[in-house]
């Protein structure tokens, strides 16, 4: 039972109150996104020969590198937020409502970092004009590339409706609560509403939340994403149907770390103790827990398949990757995460918040360097050894390390925006969170009015009862008590 009752002016504060840790976070990541934006101008003019990308073979190097290793964990981010948020209203799990709109929030901040890392990964970004567009209806019958591009809208578009949809209910309820100059934005969000529609509405993101469950394994990023690499039968270290469910295991446990760290944050800085409880975090922990073991359990399955009885060339590419400082980091990492997480769950004093934030940040950096030497190796070490004696590797540039720092400064950037101007907490969550405390305190009540009234009514057999000295809580209990007095005198 919450120590403090949750209401509409909780979740409304942060539209009212900005205090300067706000503007200090603010000025940081706006700085920080734009001395990235100037180095991605300083790219755009001199091209990609800055970065420590080459051409393939006879450059001795790789043409896909962090960019798109990059792409991946933030699409897995995406992907994986939107699965968390529509598993909670598909499965009726109420105790994670508090942070879906979260999750659904950091769907649409991380989606729109993978498509910037699409034009910066384009070197030009005029090609998709170009290019991309123009050969579209050609490409999407047979190029992964094109599938890939498609899925990735259609996610943005699903879950930007499932979003606005929800947005509607909370607008219209808590529009006499909102600072005034918002008060335009949201009239224009409830243009046509009528209470009648809340149950339609309620069906309708019933199916979209089925269909993005439906559609995550089968398409998103545990089908089209992956198939850019298992499908290359030339590329040893990507082939194989182990890397749609790997690429899904990445995803959930990097959304769910994602939700986790926002989560800490909006807790610590508008006092949402009673809204985003303990429970909600020890929760997610045992969740990213479940999804960071199917993550090494299917590290393990590629990494036997790779040097038991492999060809030459898996073999080849699966010992380099395992004997890399960077997957044994990233490896070592998770194994360190799985520890806490298990012991927290044996004795549950050894959990707390802070160290669930910081396995958060450690699988995030993990499933990142990960994913970027998965690209990496599988490039470097073909089926065929034609380039085999070309000198030459690569490690990332200098601008390409910092596309990563600007990109997570823009993503808070988006955060902190939105904040000012939507609630990121649903309303549901606190209407639910305040009715589940009122049921609690009655059932506490009637167990009490239960226990006394018991106890009143054992003082009927004797009148060594009567020196217990217990409290009654109703008139009932009274009229019990004293109706035993009187029987006891009586006899």
């Amino acid at each position: 039972m919450a120590t403090k009752e949750s209401g509409p002016e909780d979740i409304v504060r942060p539209l009212h109150n900005t205090s300067k840790w706000w503007y200090i976070a603010f000025g940081i990541t706006a700085a920080i996104s734009l001395v990235w934006l100037t180095i991605y101008g300083y790219q755009l003019e001199e091209g990609l020969v800055i970065t420590a990308l080459s051409d393939w073979g006879s450059g001795g190097g790789v043409t896909w590198g962090l960019y798109i290793g990059a792409f991946i964990w933030w699409v897995g981010i995406a992907h994986g937020g939107i699965i968390l948020s529509a598993a909670v209203r598909l499965f009726g799990m109420t105790k994670y409502q508090p942070v879906a709109r979260v999750a659904e929030l950091l769907t649409i901040a991380a989606l729109a970092m993978a498509g910037l890392y699409i034009l910066v990964h384009m070197g030009r970004p005029d090609r998709v004009v170009t290019s991309v567009v123009p050969s579209y209806p050609w490409t999407v019958q047979s190029s992964p590339l094109a599938w890939d591009i498609t899925v990735i809208t259609l996610y943005f578009v699903m879950t930007a409706t499932y979003l606005g949809l929800t947005l509607r209910y909370d607008a219209h309820r808590l529009r006499d609560q909102i600072p005034g100059y918002l008060s335009p934005l949201y009239r224009f969000i409830t243009i046509g509403y009528t209470k009648k529609e809340d149950q339609i509405v309620e069906r309708m993101v019933w199916w979209l939340a089925l269909g993005i469950i439906i559609m995550a394994p089968l398409l998103l990023h545990g089908g089209v994403i992956p198939w850019l690499f298992s499908l290359m039968g030339s590329m040893p270290g990507w082939q194989g149907a182990v890397q749609g469910p790997q690429f899904l295991s990445i995803a959930l446990t990097s959304a769910i770390s994602g939700v986790i760290i926002i989560s800490f944050l909006l807790r610590r800085a508008y006092d949402w103790e009673h809204i985003i409880t303990e429970d909600v975090f020890r929760g997610l922990t045992m969740w990213l827990g479940l999804f960071s073991l199917l993550f090494v359990w299917l590290q393990l399955q590629q990494v036997i398949n790779g040097v038991y009885a492999a060809g030459i060339s898996s073999e080849t590419v699966m010992m380099a990757t395992i004997t890399h400082p960077v997957y044994i980091i990233a490896i070592g990492i998770m194994a360190v995460v799985l520890a806490y997480i298990f012991a927290q769950a044996i004795r549950p004093g050894v959990f707390s918040i802070p160290r669930s934030l910081m396995a958060s940040v450690l699988v995030l950096y993990a499933t990142l360097t990960e994913k970027i030497l998965f690209v990496v190796e599988g490039l470097q070490y073909p089926e065929f050894s034609l380039y085999a004696g070309v000198p030459g590797g690569y490690f990332p540039s200098i601008w390409e390390m910092s596309s990563v720092v600007g990109t997570i400064a823009m993503c808070t950037l988006i955060f902190l925006v939105i904040i000012k101007i939507f609630p990121v907490v649903e309303l549901h969550a606190v209407e639910d969170h305040h009715d589940h405390d009122e049921s609690g305190d009655h059932g506490d009540s009637s167990h009490d009015d239960s226990g006394d009234q018991g106890t009143a009514v054992a003082t009927d057999g004797g009148a060594t009862g009567l020196d217990l000295g217990i409290e009654t809580a109703g008139t009932e209990n009274e009229r019990a008590t004293a109706d035993g007095q009187t029987e006891v005198t009586d006899k």
